[in-house]
């Protein structure tokens, strides 16, 4: 949000959308309500990337294979552990662990 001023008015103006209401009267609380999907966090790494990433032996719930390469990931603050990512070797689906 940004604060205009239009004809001696002040108005909170979205500078997404545009959308603009007046700022003169009282307090206002602004809001934003962002939608996540689960696979928002996940890093998708390229076929010829994965070459070069170590293996482990885990199962793979989607098909079954008990092979998948992995990487790691910090998404959190430092104070967190990072996030562990899999991808099977064999129907390349990809899954994390905390």
């Amino acid at each position: 949000m940004a604060v205009k001023t239009e004809k001696g008015k002040k108005k909170l103006v979205c500078r997404r959308c545009g959308f603009s209401k007046d700022a003169s009267s009282g307090r206002h609380v602004i809001e934003e309500k962002i939608k996540r999907k689960p696979m928002d966090d996940v890093v998708m790494i390229k076929e010829e990337d994965t070459k070069s990433l170590p293996t482990v032996k885990i199962k793979c719930s989607k098909c079954g294979n008990d092979e998948a390469v992995w990487w790691i990931k910090q998404m959190r603050s430092g104070d967190e552990p990072p996030t562990i990512f899999y991808r099977c070797t064999k129907c390349k689906h990809t899954w994390r662990q905390y």
